[in-house]
């Protein structure tokens, strides 16, 4: 139970906030009370003023006793003395503090009223003393006594008021923090049993929330990540199907002619064809297989390029001594123009990969007696270069998926011209190992143009590894 996070998250605010009422409260009702009792010695000092201001215009004793007699019926007692403290008259018994605080004046004379016994908390009695000056001699004392229990009563009383209000607003606060912990840890409780599914394999999760704050946007990764996982589900059941199919086509291949090799009713002529078949679909297989261990190791953070400073003419060259042959047989004219002492820092083995691909694609896609032009052009650091053909070209339908795994524009999957469907997915890989960036645009029946963009300024350590 203690381990629950709207548990720990509602206690901590309880704490927090707890320890802000009490703190407030304490300053609110320490300011209040002193406000009551300064209320109360104010009054006091003020009713002692008063008689003595009477007094002052008829300072006798029928005066006396008047004042004497008005507060023998109030909450308050009076003492009058004469200027040396003798006292003349009183409405009250003088118990022993009052006798001490008259007699204190002996040699304390005030000029005005004041508050002479202020300690309601220890004393009996709080006492205030209002001179009587008749033309500018003194002439005696008017005391005023309030007894502190009636003090104590409105501190009390104001304690008593303080408690309740204070038990109802812990009470309040305990809910509203109960509240505001489950209205903030809902939406965890809920993402904790979203990603609790995308742990059991339920990748289709769906996160509603028109919260704009973090969880919000927490929830918005976590739905965008159950919809990642969803689809690089159904890529991965759709990679092993084709991967499947791929691997079954040329080994049925392979397996059908080698029993019909092993029949003794065949010529040799037939022999040589099926070898020759065999032969094919053997090369096609292990082109496939290379392909994938090299996207393996692209997956696996294991594919590494090796850069060095190389002259890129002399690269274009060794590609086009290797693909001319291929583009021979089918009366394909190869145009390369690519500027003079053009010095780029790659991994050539790499590069010259990613054109063979480009250039193989370019081959199989165009017809006899067609063209095929690669061209490379530098700004600065960068170059680009762009492999144009004269083929069929691309539906724009199938433009955006052409660097995916195992897609095939051909939906037949023609295995005269489809190839393995891996090596624009893995000349990609390597262009953007490079720092570079590749695309394609095309237009049905008007050819197709590959662009390649690389700079040269970055140096990596040899043998880096990179994704």
């Amino acid at each position: 139970m203690f381990n629950k996070l709207s548990l720990k998250i509602g206690l901590l605010f309880f704490l927090f906030i707890l320890i802000i009422e009490a703190l407030l409260y304490f300053i609110l009702y320490t300011n209040i009370a002193n406000e009551r009792i300064n209320e109360v010695m104010t009054s006091l000092l003020a009713r002692g003023d008063t008689h003595s201001e009477v007094l002052e215009e008829n300072f006798t004793e029928s005066t006396m006793e008047h004042v004497s007699v008005m507060e023998s019926v109030s909450d308050f007692a009076v003492i009058i003395t004469d200027a040396k403290g003798n006292v003349l008259i009183h409405s009250d018994p003088i118990g022993k503090e009052m006798r001490e605080v008259i007699e204190h004046m002996d040699y304390e004379i005030p000029t005005e009223g004041k508050i002479i016994e202020n300690r309601w908390t220890e004393k009996e009695y709080i006492a205030t003393d209002s001179p009587i000056t008749m033309n500018g001699e003194h002439q005696g004392h008017v005391f005023m006594f309030a007894d502190t229990s009636n003090v104590k009563k409105i501190v009390n009383h104001l304690s008593d008021q303080f408690i309740i209000i204070g038990l109802l607003t812990i009470m309040l606060t305990i809910i509203t923090v109960f509240i505001l912990s489950r209205f903030i840890t809902l939406p965890l409780i809920k993402m904790k049993e979203a990603t609790e599914q995308l742990s059991q394999g339920n990748h289709k999760v769906e996160l509603h929330t028109e919260r704009k704050d973090e969880l919000g946007e927490l929830a918005e990764s976590i739905t965008k990540l159950s919809n990642d996982l969803d689809r690089l589900k159904s890529e991965r059941n759709e990679f092993l199907a084709s991967i499947s199919h791929e691997l079954r086509t040329p080994l049925t291949y392979v397996k059908g002619y080698a029993d019909i090799l092993n029949r003794d009713d065949i010529s040799d002529d037939e022999k040589k064809e099926y070898i020759e078949i065999i032969r094919e679909e053997t090369e096609q297989l292990t082109e496939l297989v290379k392909h994938l261990f090299e996207l393996a190791k692209m997956d696996q953070n294991k594919f590494s390029i090796y850069r060095r400073t190389v002259d890129f003419g002399e690269l274009t060259s060794k590609v086009t001594e290797r693909i001319r042959p291929a583009l021979s047989e089918k009366d394909i004219q190869f145009t390369v123009e690519c500027p003079d002492n053009i010095l780029l820092r790659i991994d050539p083995e790499r590069i010259q990969q990613v054109l063979l691909i480009v250039l193989d694609n370019a081959k199989k896609h165009t017809p006899n007696g067609k063209q095929i032009l690669l061209e490379v052009m530098q700004n600065h650091q960068e170059i680009m270069i762009s492999i144009t053909d004269e083929g069929e070209g691309i539906p724009k339908e199938d433009l955006p998926y052409v660097f995916e795994r195992l897609y095939r524009v051909e939906k037949s999957r023609s295995r005269q011209s489809g190839g393995t469907g891996l090596g624009l997915a893995i000349a990609k890989e390597i262009i953007v190992s490079h720092g570079g960036s590749i695309d394609i645009q095309s237009e049905p029946s008007k050819g197709t143009t590959v662009m390649i963009k690389l700079t040269g300024g970055e140096k990596d350590e040899k043998g880096s590894t990179h994704r």
